[in-house]
């Protein structure tokens, strides 16, 4: 598993890659000091540690620019203020720890960040086969944002594809096909929970920036089903 520990304080650094190897001496771990570095290193992490308050770029700033990109890591920021809880829960943020961090809290943490990124690349795993007009597409569930009903089609939106994706299929058939992961947060959208960002009344936001709607009947429903999500990488079924 790659993990990226990102603070600009290096005994920070330190103590929180000592607490990894502790947990598991065959993690890789990359470190850097501010999230530019992080940016630049263009690679695949699976779970990172993001301090929110840093030279330059910040660690808000460094987690909604991954996000923006379709980057699916677990993100766990750390911070001395609690103010910044609510930003946090805007880029999706898996966990949020406060300094100075307590080992056995940090491990705590640590144990279920790796459960949640081992549940998310099976998912990137995880394909469907969608036929389009003369075409068919092999698309990994992850690249999906989310399925919209127009009329008799389906209009499937992903994160690696400029294109619109259109077909035949019913919202029925694509929702029993998806599975965990998937909310029909209305009769005409399905969304990838994996994506996202925010929501209020009646909007849900992506992290690609796109707002789909959200029903006001099925609005409890869906807070119970994300929350889970966040908590277990699955929909709850109450």
């Amino acid at each position: 598993m790659n993990i990226a520990v990102v603070d600009d304080e290096e005994a920070i650094r330190e103590q929180i890659s000592g607490f990894i190897k502790k947990r598991n001496p065959d993690f890789n771990i990359s470190g850097f000091a501010t999230g530019e570095g992080l940016l630049a290193a263009g690679k695949d992490f699976d779970i990172i540690f993001l301090d929110i308050q840093m030279e330059g770029m910040g660690g808000i700033e460094a987690a909604r620019t991954l996000r923006q990109s379709g980057v699916d890591a677990v993100v766990i920021f750390i911070t001395g203020i609690r103010e910044y809880v609510f930003e946090a829960f805007d880029v999706s943020a898996f966990h949020y720890l406060l300094k100075p961090i307590e080992e056995q809290k940090f491990m705590e943490v640590l144990g279920r960040a790796a459960e949640e990124a081992r549940k998310r690349k099976g998912q990137k795993e995880r394909q469907i086969f969608i036929r389009a007009k003369n075409q068919g597409y092999t698309l990994n569930l992850n690249s999906i944002l989310y399925i919209e009903s127009r009329g008799k089609k389906v209009e499937i939106h992903t994160t690696d594809m400029e294109d619109i994706i259109e077909s035949y299929a019913t919202m029925d058939e694509l929702e029993g096909q998806l599975g965990d992961g998937f909310y029909r947060c209305h009769r005409g959208y399905l969304v990838n929970m994996a994506h996202i960002a925010r929501y209020d009344n009646d909007s849900i936001f992506l992290s690609s920036g796109e707002k789909v709607y959200l029903t006001r009947k099925k609005h409890n429903g869906f807070v119970k089903a994300y929350m889970w999500y966040l908590q277990n990488g699955e929909v709850s079924c109450v």
